[in-house]
């Protein structure tokens, strides 16, 4: 039978089931296969809070939200094309999600009296026969059904065999979206490789999805997306945790220094060890300790061993750090902590995103306790942005706090990787002797950036002592001196600002340099603002966008810029925490857009926002 083929430029597609469904490892099969094709994309996984939330229930739904486009995408999307729901609770947990004409592929196993109940529907009502659905494109298959059929002449169970279902619909959309198998194939291959049944059942079930688009006369139309256009170089998709874990492992290697992680794992940031743990080839060394405080504590005995330490957390975990941060912000030794923000408080909302901890970071510590504070944006940002965290933790010899977050550690996008050439060199100078006009190693005698020597113990001559209380001026003696105290606190604060010294001034990500408004942003709004701001801009708004990547010290010019504009909006995925530090610092009156969903701003609330300032000021 003889299909048309349709160009589309943009498409989303959820994918949507049970947490047994596989619907994370579908869409990531689609994200890799769409990297290869040199398509842009953005993705946003959607996991449930339970590890096995009752199946069939609305706690229990897994997503993975997916936009591929020949055009440059900056998120994952407001609304999908295309929903795939494998059962009731899906369809009912992300209808609200899809486009009017939209298309449903429904597993229509998923959709009897038991499943319908678990899903809250009334009694008596199905969705797929009550015509609510009649706005919709819905393209009805019973997977399990076929799935099954597939798998008739392999010796498996049947519950196992139904685990292969993720796959039939894997083809489907491989047939729809004109894709080539083969690089998942040699997926199943690599994964399933001591798993012969497994292995043979999974190729079976996608092959299967993909001849059932191509055989049945149901389907008319197929869909392509073209290649983007994108800057020349070799790409690969990339998640933020992963590009976290490679940006260390840069830092480790261009500082020349040993990378040790003492964490202990948590949502969203478990990943990062994960990571981190495949890599002891460049000399990584990863700690799993029984607690956060064992593990944050491990990485500054790392730090004052000469190594790159660092720990991973996430906002609970960081609560239970604070202690050991003021310790490594008293010793003034360099050391990371990274945080992955999510929903709280308390334990709060485990697998969804949030922006909830930047005044923990800034303030979130007993005493006068200052400490730079570095943000990502995209999930290849984390590569860049957590290099140049390790660069200002080990040239200022302090602590420094990286921010990422649910959104930005699971998300995944095309990342342009670098050549180690491209990498800005990160100097490291340990003392290794005592200077010609010293008589007595001064562990707190400064430079000019007021910053400390690092000397590593047991270096001949540079013995000193560590520890929690005050240090005296210079000598770094235990001192309960009031004066002495205060020439501290101030000297570690002033050694903090001196970093807008030595950090690049903001730059504007796009618009006019002054003008009506100017929309300010940090972490993972990045996306959601810069597609809103483009749309004013092409409507001849006189509107521009800022991104901070560094929140603690701004960059030396930030003042300015704001006063440029007649008003600044700060959208944040919290209650307004950015917008209280800027109203403090720079005595403006900002404007505010909060969201506290658990969910990531969209484009198009957004838009509306900013065109109801737009009119205010008009």
């Amino acid at each position: 039978m003889k299909r048309k083929e349709e160009i589309l430029q943009d498409v989303v597609i959820k994918f949507a089931g049970d947490s047994g469904d596989g619907m994370q490892l579908t869409g990531s099969q689609f994200t890799n296969n769409t990297a290869l094709l040199g398509i842009d994309l953005a993705t946003f996984p959607d996991f449930p809070a339970e590890i096995r939330a009752p199946q069939g229930t609305l706690p229990g739904v897994s997503g993975y939200q997916l936009r591929f486009s020949s055009d440059k995408v900056y998120t994952p999307g407001d609304e999908c094309d295309v929903l795939v729901a494998m059962n009731a609770a899906a369809l009912r947990a992300n209808l609200k999600g899809l486009k009017k004409g939209g298309k449903i592929i429904v597993n229509t196993e998923g959709f009897d009296a038991k499943n319908l109940r678990l899903a809250n529907y009334p009694d008596g009502s199905n969705p797929l026969e009550d015509h609510s659905l009649e706005s919709y494109s819905v393209i009805r298959m019973d997977v399990t059904k076929m799935t099954r059929e597939a798998l008739k002449d392999i010796t498996m169970g049947t519950k196992e065999k139904d685990r292969a279902k993720n796959m039939f619909v894997l083809g489907f959309l491989y047939w729809m979206y004109n894709r080539d198998m083969e690089n998942t194939i040699k997926f199943l291959k690599e994964k399933f490789s001591k798993k012969p049944e497994i292995l043979e059942s999974n190729i079976k079930a996608l092959q299967a999805g993909f001849n059932f688009g191509d055989t049945t006369e149901t389907f008319t139309t197929t869909y392509r997306v073209e290649k983007a256009r994108m800057a020349p170089g070799v790409y690969r998709s990339i998640m933020g945790n992963q590009a976290l874990a490679y940006g260390l492992i840069a830092a480790s290697q261009k500082s020349g220094l040993r990378l040790f992680l003492g964490t202990y794992p948590i949502t969203p940031a478990s990943d990062v060890l994960h990571e981190l743990s495949r890599h002891k080839a460049f000399g990584v060394r990863t700690f799993q300790a029984e607690d956060e405080i064992a593990g944050i504590t491990a990485a500054i005995g790392a730090a004052y061993g000469g190594s790159l330490g660092v720990t991973t957390t996430s906002g609970p975990g960081m609560a239970l750090k604070s202690e050991a941060m003021g310790l490594a912000v008293m010793l003034e030794i360099p050391l990371l902590i990274c945080d992955i923000q999510r929903g709280g408080p308390s334990t709060g909302l485990p697998t969804k995103t949030e922006q909830s901890d930047l005044l923990q970071a800034y303030y979130g510590r007993n005493g006068e306790c200052p400490m730079p504070v570095v943000a990502a944006s995209t999930p290849s940002d984390c590569f860049d942005a957590v290099y140049e965290a390790v660069r200002i933790a080990v040239q200022h010899m302090t602590p420094v706090i990286f921010l990422s977050d649910g959104y930005i550690a699971n998300g995944a996008e095309p990342w342009k990787f670098p050549r180690s050439s491209d990498l800005a060199p990160i100097e490291v100078k340990f003392k290794t002797q005592l200077g010609p006009d010293e008589e007595k190693f001064q562990p707190y005698l400064r430079d000019e950036k007021l910053v400390r020597p690092w000397a590593v113990p047991g270096t001949p001559g540079l013995e000193h002592r560590i520890g929690g209380l005050e240090k005296q001026n210079v000598t770094g003696n235990v001192s309960y001196d009031p004066e002495n105290h205060q020439t501290m606190v101030k000297i570690r604060e002033e050694k903090v600002a001196r970093i807008a010294d030595h950090i690049p001034p903001q730059q504007l990500d796009s618009g006019p340099s002054g003008g009506d408004l100017l929309v300010l942003g940090w972490g993972s709004t990045y996306g959601s603002i810069k597609s809103a701001v483009a749309e004013l801009q092409r409507d001849g708004y006189a509107v521009a966008h800022a991104h901070l990547r560094h929140l603690r010290p701004f960059p030396s010019n930030l003042g300015e810029m704001l006063h440029n504009y007649k008003q600044v909006l700060i959208p944040e995925i919290n209650n307004g925490q950015l917008i209280k530090i800027i109203r403090d610092q720079f005595l403006i009156d900002a404007k505010g857009y909060h969201k506290i969903m658990g969910v990531p701003i969209t484009k198009t609330e957004l838009v509306i926002k900013m065109k109801e300032l737009l009119g205010q000021a008009n």
